[in-house]
């Protein structure tokens, strides 16, 4: 990949947006969703979008999102400023349904642009890896065997990477039986959040 096909973020960013890869294999057609600006210091990255977000175009537009906020105690207007927060899934488009939910975010985001787009976010300090798929891609063979146990070993990750389980409420039991992620990894989520906040140079 040549990485000044786009020299500037913007730019880049219309691309990704333009982008039509996967649009035969897509059930509700391309709409890449994503956030990023050159001076955000902090970088989710979760799944792939879900219905509503497809229908909205708005990044984490959802009770999963609802919940997100709250972990990392930011209200809409600081979470929604690209300045502040880069979001950017391992897939960009809703990818479907399968059996189980939502179907894996497709690789040809990843491959065709995550490279890229990362190179144009200089000043990342922590990158939030929501669910197994940005797991698996960011931490590699440091991931643990299952999500919870990565989840678990969070410290050892730390300060560039922090892994999260999904905040889909459907993963309420799992929280109520995993106290510690509340009382030990909550809290320092929202630390590390409000010190990136106030070293923010405006």
């Amino acid at each position: 990949m040549q990485k000044t096909r786009y020299p500037a973020l913007e730019e880049l960013l219309v691309a990704v947006r333009n982008c039509r890869a996967c649009e035969g294999r897509l059930p509700l057609g391309p709409r890449p969703v994503l956030q990023a600006g050159a001076t955000a210091r902090l970088l989710i990255v979760g799944q792939a979008p879900g219905a509503r977000v497809h229908a909205t175009g708005i990044p984490w537009d959802d009770r999963s999102g609802e919940r997100l906020r709250a972990w990392m105690g930011l209200d809409r207007h600081r979470f929604y400023d690209p300045s502040r927060v880069a979001i950017i899934p391992m897939g960009y488009c809703y990818p479907g349904r399968g059996s189980g939910g939502d179907l894996p975010p497709r690789r040809e985001c990843a491959e065709l642009w995550l490279d890229e787009l990362l190179a144009k976010l200089p000043r990342i300090e922590l990158t939030l890896l929501i669910g197994l798929h940005a797991q698996r891609h960011f931490l590699g063979k440091r991931r643990k065997a299952s999500l919870a146990e990565t989840v678990k070993a969070w410290r050892e990750f730390a300060p560039e990477y922090l892994p999260l389980p999904h905040p889909s409420p459907r993963n309420t039991p799992w929280f109520r039986q995993n106290p510690w992620f509340e009382g030990e990894l909550l809290p320092t989520l929202r630390m590390r959040v409000e010190s990136l906040e106030a070293g923010r140079t405006c």
